[in-house]
């Protein structure tokens, strides 16, 4: 069973009291004071050290990578971000690797999260080190359901004779004498050993009837008896016989092959195989021929080898992530989505931070010169029409584009984040990712711009979003994101507070290879 993220520090802390003794100026007398108070020190015998106090909670954050469907992964991995450990985030990646890091510990349990709010569990079963980082291997598994418990069945309250309150009885037949009433109003059954009477059996004459053998003999079965106990005879009616001695004999002659090769000469006949089995290590005829023959054998072979666990190299296209959260305390859901007022303003943020990424990557073109203003004509009358204005050009695509917005505390305000890239070759691609808050005009003030291109990653790594995370288990959202470069990559986590993006925690290079695309 796996268990939250746990850590015990097995060595106590002992409080140290000092005392200090004051002198009247001399040395001498401060030694003789603290001589004389040694005989008392070792007769007290009171607990002068505090208990030791519980050691502190501990979180731990991971980043979820697969591909496939993600309630059926075809491969997935754990990648280790940063554990918070007394107040202070550490690196996930390698905080007590003793052999294995903390956060990659066997039977620890991660929640999958999605805007705060769960989705799965994933159990480490195994960590292992794959192209120079540290990843655990486990098991996807969706969150367990709840069962509802069972509602208990109240007692049916008893009737009053004196309510209105229409009741819905069984009906039963008019002439049956077990409905009659006696002069206390309650029903009397018939008594024993009575016949029951049969109700409505001249209205239906289709209606079939069961006939009681009262004769106890065998011939009662017969077509003649049932006759004769008032059903049709049916001559074509299969009758059941019961079993005689007679019977037994044609069965073992016809197992025998006495009796039905008597009667059909070409009817094919059963035998049971009386050949004794071969004993364990005996080798049939076919082994002998060949002993490298492999046999099949049934049950469960005896040595089944280490199972792989099937894991992901390096970063393929169609590679999905989420954050994973492992905490020792059970902490309430807190949703990072953001609700607007007003569906229209999420369109006018959404255009206008499309409008800053364009302007980021290059992509708007330059506003047109303004016209040279043209001389008048002296005497014309005729006015010169004023030029139309042209139309502007559609905006240029962006691809793979990400748009999220948070609410990383209560009350905060709406968390813009936008990312994409232009439409070019894999090569010739620019990226930007811009973070951005509405201030109080409507008018939006970007926080964190990150704009680079596919030829320059190693130099300005790609910044992208994974979710928003409480890192440090104080009820406040932080984004995540991953610097992705051509051949490393890199977790950092942002707090944005007071119109500001501070970068709280950056973790190790990851070497992992050439990216497979882009």
């Amino acid at each position: 069973m796996a268990v939250r993220l746990h850590y015990f520090r097995g060595m106590g802390q002992m409080s140290l009291h000092r005392k200090r003794f004051f002198a009247n100026g001399r040395m001498a007398l401060a030694a003789a004071g603290l001589l004389a108070g040694l005989p008392l020190a070792a007769q007290y015998s009171a607990k002068t050290a505090k208990s030791t106090p519980e050691a502190p909670e501990m979180r731990a954050i991971a980043v979820l990578e697969w591909n496939g469907d993600p309630d059926h992964p075809k491969a997935s991995r754990l990648v280790p971000v940063t554990l918070l450990d007394g107040g202070v985030l550490q690196d996930g990646s390698i905080y007590l690797a003793r052999p294995v890091p903390l956060a990659l510990a066997g039977n620890v349990e991660y929640e999958i999260q999605r805007n705060g709010q769960p989705t799965g569990v994933f159990d480490v079963s195994s960590a292992g080190q794959e192209m120079g980082g540290w990843v655990g291997h486990g098991v996807a598994k969706p969150l367990p359901v709840t069962r509802p418990k069972a509602e208990t069945k109240t007692p049916r309250p008893i009737e009053d004779e004196n309510s209105d309150r229409p009741v819905l009885h069984r009906k039963h037949p008019a002439d049956d004498s077990s409905n009659s009433q006696d002069s206390n109003g309650a029903g009397s059954k018939p008594p024993a050993g009575s016949p029951v009477p049969q109700a409505d059996s001249d209205a239906d004459p289709d209606r079939p009837k069961l006939h009681r053998n009262d004769s106890g003999d065998s011939s009662a079965s017969s077509p003649d008896s049932a006759s004769s106990a008032g059903a049709p005879s049916d001559p074509d009616r299969p009758v059941l016989r019961k079993k005689s001695a007679d019977d037994s004999t044609d069965r073992a002659g016809a197992a025998n092959g006495s009796s039905a090769s008597s009667t059909d000469s070409d009817r094919p006949v059963l035998k049971k195989n009386k050949k004794k089995p071969d004993e364990e290590g005996s080798v049939s005829a076919y082994d002998s021929a060949d002993p490298d023959r492999p046999r099949l054998k049934r049950g469960k072979p005896s040595d089944e080898g280490s199972q792989v666990a099937p894991t992901l190299l390096g970063l393929p296209a169609e590679m999905e992530q989420a954050v994973a959260v492992s905490d020792a305390k059970s902490r309430p859901e807190h949703p990072w989505s953001f609700t607007w007022a007003d569906p229209v303003d999420e369109a006018k943020m959404k255009a206008a931070l499309e409008d800053l990424a364009r302007d980021a990557l290059g992509l708007n073109p330059p506003p047109p010169p303004a016209p040279a203003p043209q001389p008048k004509r002296i005497g014309s009358r005729k006015s010169l029409k004023p030029a139309e204005p042209e139309e502007p050009p559609p905006p240029a695509p962006l691809l793979d584009e990400q748009f999220r917005v948070f609410e990383l505390a209560y009350g905060s305000g709406a968390t813009l984040v936008l990312s994409a890239h232009s439409d070019a070759p894999p090569g010739q691609q620019k990226f930007a990712t811009l973070v951005a808050q509405p201030d109080l005009y409507g008018n939006l003030l970007v926080l964190l711009k990150s704009v680079g291109d596919a030829s320059h990653l190693d130099e300005t790594p790609r910044l992208r979003l994974i979710d928003a995370v409480d890192a440090l288990a104080d009820n406040r959202g932080e984004l995540l994101f991953e610097l992705r470069g051509a051949t490393q990559r890199q977790f950092v986590l942002y707090r944005i507070l007071r119109g500001r993006a501070e970068k709280l925690f950056a973790g190790t290079e990851a070497f992992y290879g050439a990216p497979n695309s882009e």
